[in-house]
């Protein structure tokens, strides 16, 4: 029998044909476990769970088309050949020849992930949706510290420090934060980018403690593609503020550890040179303007208009600019600086520090508040506020610059709320939380409605009180107009009696005092059914529209029920007296 040869077996159908265990998958492509791990999370590619399990519930379960999807990759390729060259290294260095392991170790192959981002991510906003865990492990290494025995190397945390700080300077730059929450795991941020919510979780300023149950290879592979995929996402950031990438830092500044303040400079250089740049423009464009007909103009400044519109931001971004303008911070060696730093000049804020590097000193007259965390302070100014670091996350969260008075220094704090919950969709509501809405309607100017009322009600309040009060008076008038008839025509009934009787007609002057008296005790004197309308009529106009028509709707029922009763008792009376007639 030939060795090609094998005897025609039962076709695979179903869940077997379609799903393939992790064994056979690495057999398959002839690839270690590692490199098969390692190009899966390239990929993208994940175990799967069939309803039917046809080798058992211990086994992990691939689609057969991902496994295809991985046959065909050129990664596979370059990761065989690494594999080739590392034996070729280890081959050399066990023969002693070290002029061929120097030569081979200077033409080590590599590789790029550039393809795998492209094809992954089609669209930039593709890339925002699936960037909050990428953010969350860059933040996480930039503040691990470097081990040789896991392969977490120094080079590798001074890029991922330098790709969040990156994209920390973008979003404090173009104002896109919208929320911060301190917890027990670290600072929870939220962004708007382009319309796409991106929320990340940076750990705290303190030394980190290694667990030894954590596979780190596994995270260090999900690293090096989210290095790559946040260089691309910055790339793409900074050129939309006309910004080149990467950017070139003040090495004096790096040295000290400022690389946030430094980034931010760089920005703020850029915009000057692009604002002088715009200046130039349109002194050209003015120039140019003369010289041109008299339809030409408005063309280039509608295009010049079109491209300022484009440039404008939305009102929320406005207001998270403008929430800390003119104001000036100044931090202590206590509190973190670059967490602060970071939300504070996010929301227009100027800080300084105490340190090297500083914009300016802690005895500038200009600061409005600066940020402690010691009880005891060796120099207080009169001209400020010393509030703790907990005051800047409420505010941004609020929207608002809250009183001071509960954040002095010493002071215990009040709860610190996620802005993450939706308080009123939870169905409880904290009593600081009704607190700052307080604030924040007396901030617009605005009246909150009492409990159970609504806004409409609130806003038409006055409208329906003065309506109410004009079908009132309205109805008084009818009334004293009606009664005075009344006596008018009594008069005159009694003067055509006397003048048949033969009398000559006197005229009483008694009888417009008793008109006016009349009129007087009528109009006062009012009945207790018009009295109990009155009164459920006021009533009416403090209810909200739904307490109207329920009420409304009482009202009905009862009528519907007074009359069901009285048919009743109708009925009953017929029956009694046909059976009366009867007997």
């Amino acid at each position: 029998m030939p060795k090609h040869y094998r005897p025609a077996g039962k076709k695979k159908e179903g869940n077997a044909a379609r799903y393939i265990t992790r064994s056979q998958a690495v057999k398959y492509l002839q690839v270690s476990l590692s490199v098969f791990r390692r190009l899966c999370i390239f990929k993208g590619v994940f175990p799967r769970d069939p309803k039917k399990k046809v080798k058992g519930n211990h086994h992990t379960y691939y689609h057969m088309k991902d496994i295809l999807f991985l046959k065909h990759e050129p990664l596979l390729d370059k990761f065989r050949e690494m594999r080739a060259y590392e034996k070729k290294v280890k081959k050399a260095v066990s023969k002693k020849n070290k002029d061929l392991a120097e030569r081979l170790l200077t033409r080590k192959p590599t590789y790029t992930l550039d393809m795998l981002i492209r094809e992954r991510y089609p669209k930039f906003i593709d890339a925002l949706r699936d960037l909050d865990d990428c953010l969350t492990m860059v933040h996480l290494f930039a503040a691990l510290p470097a081990i040789e025995r896991e392969n977490i190397q120094a080079e590798r945390i001074h890029n991922c420090r330098g790709l969040s700080l990156e994209w920390q300077a973008y979003i404090s730059r173009t104002h896109k934060l919208r929320k911060a929450f301190i917890s027990v795991k670290g600072i929870y941020y939220q962004a708007e980018v382009e319309g796409q919510k991106v929320t990340w979780l940076t750990p705290h300023a303190l030394q980190q403690v290694m667990p030894q149950d954590v596979d780190y290879k596994i995270m260090l592979t999900f690293l090096e593609f989210y290095e790559t995929l946040l260089g691309f996402v910055n790339l793409r950031l900074y050129h939309s503020i006309k910004l080149k990438y990467p950017p070139i830092l003040d090495p004096r500044l790096k040295a000290l550890a400022a690389d946030l303040y430094a980034l931010t400079r760089y920005a703020d250089a850029k915009d000057r040179a692009i604002g002088a740049n715009d200046e130039e423009s349109e002194l050209r464009l003015a120039q140019l303007q003369d010289q041109l007909p008299a339809n030409e103009p408005g063309a280039l400044m509608h295009l010049v208009e079109n491209v300022a519109d484009d440039n404008e931001d939305d009102e929320e971004t406005i207001a998270c600019k403008t929430l800390f303008q003119n104001k000036t911070f100044f931090l202590g060696r206590e509190v973190p600086r670059e967490s602060l730093l970071f939300v504070i000049t996010a929301f227009g804020g100027v800080v300084s520090w105490e340190g090297d590097g500083a914009p300016f000193d802690e005895s500038n007259q200009d600061i409005n508040y600066q940020i402690v965390d010691r009880p005891t302070q060796s120099h207080r100014f009169i001209s400020r506020d010393y509030v703790q670091p907990q005051w800047v996350f409420d505010c941004i969260n609020a929207r608002i610059i809250l009183p001071t008075e509960e954040y002095m220094v010493g002071k215990v704090l009040p709860p610190h709320l996620s802005p993450f919950v939706d308080n009123e969709a939870e169905g409880y509501v904290p009593e600081y939380g009704e607190t700052i809405k307080r604030l924040q309607a007396a901030a617009r100017k605005e009246i909150l409605p009492m409990p159970g009322g609504e806004h409409d009600d609130l806003e038409n309040s006055q409208n329906l009180l003065a309506e109410g009060i004009n079908d009132r008076t309205k109805a008084k008038a009818a009334a004293e107009k009606k009664q005075e008839m009344a006596l008018h025509e009594k008069q005159y009934h009694q003067e055509l009696k006397e003048e048949l009787e033969g009398m000559q007609y006197t005229p009483d002057p008694n009888i417009d005092d008793d008109v006016k008296s009349n009129v007087e005790e009528n109009t006062d004197d009012v009945s207790p059914e018009q009295l109990v309308k009155d009164d459920e009529n006021m009533a009416m106009l403090s209810m909200s529209r739904k307490q109207r028509g329920l009420y409304e709707a009482i009202k009905i029922s009862q009528q519907r029920k007074r009359a069901n009763v009285e048919t009743l008792e109708r009925r009953k009376k017929n029956i009694q007296k046909n059976k009366k007639t009867s007997d």
